[in-house]
């Protein structure tokens, strides 16, 4: 049949990963730095990809294409979100670092091993990447979260003491991990009492599709939680 549908120009397409985490639907994936469009029956053609879109490379089409299977879209995300939970639920039997578990900090751990300079962790749980958490993790309920991309701590000298300090912590990066997190973030926001989310950012266009994600995750909750945004530049300066 012929309809409606979007079409994505490479050559203006840069990469940053906004238009997959924008397209709930699923149709839309990365493909060696580049956004295609992976299934027409997956494209409702409502367009939410558009104005994800910071470099202008989305536009309809008419042209023949499956028509849109809204059932479809329904089973994938439940057995991505299905998948997400047996993984889980097997991690013993798989990597031991992905086991869950809740860090204890000692603040007395620099003067105990003799080291005056050295500053303690503030990490309380582990894992940290998104993609390895629990959702039902013990350590989410009641819990503070901050959502970072992977090199903000990396910009940010004292990023352990400034910003995580008391939360609970998780990471990812939008461009790299090639996933749309919102899913995951909505099913731990609606498994668990998540008293605050604040995200941490770095400056550069791409890093911005985590705070979209976090802000789409709410939505999807259904819950309203306090979030708040930090922008850091690449010398670790907030904005």
């Amino acid at each position: 049949m012929k309809r409606q549908i979007i079409k994505i120009d490479e050559d203006k397409c840069n990469g940053c990963g906004k238009c997959v985490i924008a397209c709930h639907e699923g149709a839309i994936g990365m493909i060696n730095g580049k956004a295609k469009l992976l299934r027409d029956d997956y494209c409702d053609g409502l367009g939410n990809c558009l104005p994800a879109c910071p470099a202008g490379a989305i536009s309809f089409e008419a042209r023949e294409a499956k028509p849109f299977d809204a059932q479809a879209v329904k089973e994938r995300m439940k057995r991505l979100i299905n998948t997400e939970i047996k993984e889980e639920s097997e991690l013993p039997c798989g990597c031991p670092g992905s086991n869950a578990g809740t860090i204890e900090l000692n603040k007395n751990i620099a003067e105990k091993v003799g080291i005056r300079d050295e500053v303690p962790s503030q990490l309380r749980q582990w894992p940290v990447q998104i993609k390895l958490v629990p959702v039902n993790a013990p350590y989410f309920e009641n819990a503070d979260l901050l959502i970072a991309a992977d090199c903000s701590a990396y910009a940010c000298g004292d990023f352990h003491n400034k910003y995580m300090k008391g939360k609970i912590v998780i990471i990812g990066c939008p461009k790299l991990d090639n996933t749309d997190y919102s899913e995951k973030l909505a099913a731990i926001i609606q498994s668990n009492n998540i008293k605050s989310m604040t995200v941490a950012r770095m400056e550069v266009p791409c890093c911005a599709g985590i705070a979209y994600t976090v802000q789409e995750a709410v939505k999807l909750s259904g819950k309203d939680v306090k979030t708040e945004i930090i922008v850091l530049k690449v010398n670790g300066k907030e904005i």
